[in-house]
C-alpha cells in the first residue's frame, strides 16, 4: 500500500518519451516543494540528480529521484502526451462526453470550439486510473490541478477548495482527496508557491489515515434571548478569549457569532427570509434586548477578543448600532498577513490552511454579505 498518491494531468513530452510522470521542470519544483513540505527529504544524492538533470536535460535523472522516493505514487488522468501539450485536447461536444462526468472546464471560451466534455473515447484512461488507484489503496491522494480533481470529484472550481479533504465520487469513490494547483501553475505564477507547500504538509498529515476526520463543534443557532443569556453565563463570562464576528448587508447586520473556543460558538440572527417582516426576532422589544447583551459582551474590556479584519467589524459596530468594542486583542487576518504575507489573508483561505474543515465557500455558497474578510 501507498500512503500518498500524486494525480497529475497528463503526460508532457518528456514523459510520454520515458513513459513516466513529472519528470520535467513541473516534477523537480514538485519535489522541492514536497521537501519543504516535509513530506519527503531530499537527500544530497537526490540533490545532485536534479544538478545532473540542469546539466544535461536529461529526464532519467529525475526518474532516478523518484525512484528514491517510493513512499509517493505518481499517475495521471490521461497517460498520454496531448498535442500542442494544451489538456483541452481531450475535449469535445456534449454528443460525445464521457457519461456521468460533468465539463471538464468552465471557461468555454479557453477551450477547443466543440465543447467542454472528456470525449467518451478515453473513458479506457479513467479505467486505467481506478485499477491503479484500487491497487496502490493510498490514504490520500493529491489532485494536481482541475483534471485530477475533475476526474476524481467531478469538479474543477480548484482555487475554491483546494487545501480541503473530501472523499471522491468519480472513477473510483470514497478515496479522500486533497486537491492543490497543479506545479506548472506554480511554474506560471510564483503566488501559489507558498499555498502548495501548506496543502503537502496538509496532505502528509492526512495520510497517516484512510478517513476524513472533522472536528467536532457545537453551534447555537437560531437561539432564543433564554438560550443567549444561558450560553452568556457558561461561556461567555470569564473567558480567556472571544472569537468574534459579523455578517452585513447594506447598513445593517444580519448575524453576530461569538465561540469562547474551538469546540462551541453562538449565531445570533437578525434576518430571517422565512419571516413575514425578514426579522428573525418577532418583536422590536427582543431585538432590542438581544442588543443589549451583545452590548454587554463587546463592551466589557475584560474580555479579550479575537477579530477577522476586525478594524471593518469595529466600525461597522460604531456605525451601524453605536456600539463601541473594548478589548479587540488579536485579528487573524493580521496576524496571518505577518506570519506569511505573500499569502492569501481572507478567513475561507486560513479556514484550509489551518483547520480540518470542508470547503467553506460550499458549506456556505447560500450566504450573501458585504464583508469583506481580506
Amino acid at each position: 500500500m501507498t500512503n500518498i498518491v500524486l494525480l497529475a494531468e497528463a503526460r508532457g513530452e518528456a514523459e510520454a518519451r520515458h513513459s513516466s510522470t513529472l519528470i520535467g521542470a513541473s516534477g523537480i519544483e514538485l519535489l522541492r516543494m514536497m521537501s519543504e513540505a516535509e513530506m519527503i527529504h531530499l537527500s544530497p544524492v537526490d540533490r545532485d540528480l536534479i544538478h545532473k538533470y540542469y546539466l544535461t536535460n536529461d529526464n532519467r535523472h529525475i526518474m532516478s529521484l523518484w525512484d528514491n522516493h517510493p513512499e509517493v505514487y505518481r499517475t495521471n488522468v490521461f497517460n498520454q502526451h496531448p498535442p500542442g501539450n494544451s489538456v483541452n485536447w481531450f475535449l469535445g461536444a456534449k454528443s460525445d462526453a464521457l457519461p456521468g462526468y460533468p465539463a471538464a472546464r468552465i471557461d468555454i471560451k479557453k477551450i477547443r470550439p466543440a465543447g467542454p466534455y472528456v470525449r467518451k473515447e478515453f473513458a479506457y484512461e479513467l479505467e486505467r486510473l481506478g485499477n491503479e488507484l484500487i491497487d496502490k489503496n493510498p490514504n490520500v491522494i493529491v489532485c494536481l490541478g482541475n483534471y485530477a480533481l475533475w476526474a476524481m470529484a467531478g469538479r474543477t472550481a480548484i482555487s475554491t477548495i483546494r487545501g480541503t479533504t473530501l472523499l471522491s465520487t468519480h472513477t473510483v469513490a470514497d478515496f479522500k482527496l486533497l486537491p492543490t494547483f497543479h506545479p506548472s501553475a506554480v511554474l506560471q505564477n510564483y503566488d501559489y508557491r507558498p499555498v502548495v507547500i501548506a496543502d503537502l504538509m496538509k496532505a502528509k498529515r492526512e495520510s497517516a489515515y484512510p478517513d476524513i476526520r472533522r472536528p467536532e463543534r457545537e453551534i447555537w443557532i437560531e437561539p432564543t434571548i433564554e438560550d443567549i443569556e444561558r450560553f452568556y453565563d457558561r461561556h461567555i463570562k470569564g473567558c480567556g478569549l472571544l472569537s468574534t464576528d459579523i455578517e452585513t448587508a447594506g447598513d445593517r447586520i444580519t448575524c453576530i457569532g461569538f465561540a469562547p473556543d474551538n469546540r462551541i460558538a453562538l449565531v445570533i440572527p437578525f434576518d430571517d427570509a422565512r419571516s413575514a417582516t425578514r426579522s428573525y426576532w418577532p418583536s422590536h422589544e427582543d431585538e432590542l434586548r438581544v442588543w443589549k447583551i451583545i452590548r454587554c459582551i463587546l463592551e466589557d474590556c475584560g474580555i479579550a477578543k479575537l477579530f477577522q479584519n476586525g478594524a471593518y467589524d469595529i466600525a461597522f459596530l460604531w456605525r451601524s448600532m453605536h456600539i463601541k468594542v473594548y478589548g479587540a486583542f488579536e485579528d487573524t487576518m493580521l496576524l496571518n498577513h505577518a506570519l506569511q504575507p505573500e499569502m492569501l489573508k481572507n478567513l475561507g483561505f486560513l479556514g484550509s490552511i489551518y483547520s480540518d474543515e470542508r470547503s467553506w465557500k460550499g458549506m456556505a455558497k447560500h450566504s450573501k454579505t458585504i464583508k469583506r474578510d481580506d
